[in-house]
């Protein structure tokens, strides 16, 4: 069967010359922030990973191709787009069989940056155990125990169940390292206080582990978690606070699900007075730029398959 992913002439070439080509996930522009925001630091993401000497390669699927990359013109209809589609792995076949348009969260990212040849991603925060729910377990989990790249993020979204969620990736086989901490990050918060069995302080340090991992033969993914710029951060017992009162609402409300998330992450920019925005914005942008070094201090990728140019 002819392979179906569309990779932007520039992250092609970028593959091709063995340059550095670090992944960035959609979500967050379709359902992760608010207009203009959502574009406003798409672009920040990509030119921060500019700064750094690398190339940035925003994954989502346009009428219902799974692209690499995305032009400045696919990504502001993308952010313009009335009613996309939120894009996990499970998703992905119906989204390209009905031709649909949408944002990909971290696992459907990773499985297709994965398939591109890319080694490295950076996000804002995974998925995990929902609080009260623990049935509820996003597919971010499984994706990051069966697909081999780092994952640069701000720990699990703080709505979520972390000692949970940090037990789940532990039985796993998921690698929990900090990035210059010691502790767990919280998303907007700078730490949830739970200790980490991993810390490294430098590019090198986790590019050493993730050549480790791949010569170890080992498939999970190397999750790098970075707290958020203090100077942006909302300390985590506030935090706490505001999001056991959005969890008891959304409860009350019977609101579960796919809608859960996006609910509970507009209340709490409400409650914060945008704060938690603020901090949304700082860490996706950290992110990106420890990302680009961590994909530079990594070398040469190994050789990828051919696949359809755009």
């Amino acid at each position: 069967m002819a392979e179906i992913l569309v990779i932007a002439n520039e992250v092609a070439q970028a593959l091709r010359e063995d340059r550095v080509v670090v992944a960035l996930e959609s979500a967050l522009i379709t359902h992760g922030l608010p207009r203009p925001l959502n574009l406003d630091v798409a672009r920040e993401m990509e030119e921060t990973v500019r700064q750094e000497g690398a190339v940035p390669a925003t994954i989502a699927v346009l009428e219902g191709r799974p692209c690499v990359g995305l032009s400045r013109e696919q990504m502001e209809h993308l952010a313009a787009e009335p009613a996309p589609v939120k894009i996990s792995l499970r998703d992905l076949p119906a989204a390209v069989a009905r031709g649909a348009t949408g944002g990909t969260t971290v696992a459907a990212t990773m499985h297709l940056a994965h398939r591109a040849g890319l080694r490295v991603f950076a996000t804002g925060g995974i998925g995990g155990v929902h609080r009260g729910h623990p049935e509820d377990v996003s597919a971010d989990l499984p994706a990051l125990a069966s697909i081999p790249m780092v994952v640069v993020c701000a720990g699990a979204k703080a709505i979520l169940d972390l000692p949970r969620t940090l037990e789940m990736l532990e039985t796993l086989g998921v690698p929990v390292v900090g990035y210059g901490t010691d502790t767990l990050p919280a998303f907007t918060s700078p730490t949830s206080g739970l200790p980490l069995p991993l810390r490294a302080d430098s590019p090198e340090e986790v590019a050493a582990m993730a050549r480790a991992r791949d010569g170890l033969g080992l498939r999970a993914a190397l999750l790098v978690t970075v707290p958020v710029p203090a100077e942006d951060g909302i300390p985590w017992e506030e935090a706490r606070s505001e999001i056991e009162a959005a969890v008891a609402d959304a409860e009350a409300q019977g609101i579960r699900g796919p809608a859960l998330t996006p609910y509970l992450l507009a209340r709490l920019a409400r409650q914060t007075d945008g704060r938690s925005l603020r901090a949304n914005r700082a860490l996706l942008v950290q992110n990106a730029r420890i990302a680009a070094r961590i994909a530079r201090s990594m070398g040469k990728p190994p050789g990828h398959k051919d696949t359809k140019i755009c």
